[in-house]
């Protein structure tokens, strides 16, 4: 892609709306937005409207400009494959509660000891938690 954004790299662990919009617009200035799922899905996907089931018209927008992947960072081999996506991203952006960052050591201090060039965003609704180190 080109864009102000091609050539950064962004892991992006956001469902509903507010951080997979930040990412979409990261996708549609360029970037390459890997969207990092659990087994369980963004509980955005049922949404309604759809035509296919966990596929609804306004998850499938937020998440326009973006490959995906499912892993379940409990799983000791999809950890190792999380771990090595941050270590070769630019930006990480979750809405994951930082208590449950800190438990997956996937908190700032971690990130910043894997990948210290990375950019570490989290966005919350409804908290005064929002930190972007």
């Amino acid at each position: 892609m080109s864009g102000p954004l091609a050539g950064i790299r962004v892991v992006d662990m956001t469902t509903v709306a507010m951080g997979p919009y930040a990412t979409q617009i990261m996708g549609d200035m360029g970037a390459d937005v890997i969207k990092v799922e659990s087994p369980e899905g963004d509980v955005f996907r049922a949404a309604a409207p759809m035509r296919n089931p966990r596929m609804g018209a306004a998850f499938l927008n937020l998440n326009r400009n973006k490959r995906s992947i499912i892993l379940d960072l409990k799983n000791q081999d999809d950890m190792a494959v999380m771990l090595g996506l941050l270590k070769t991203a630019d930006v990480f952006v979750s809405n994951t509660r930082p208590q449950a960052l800190r438990r997956l050591d996937l908190d700032f201090e971690s990130l910043l000891r894997l990948n210290p060039r990375l950019i570490a965003c989290g966005t919350y609704g409804f908290s005064d938690a929002d930190h972007c180190s």
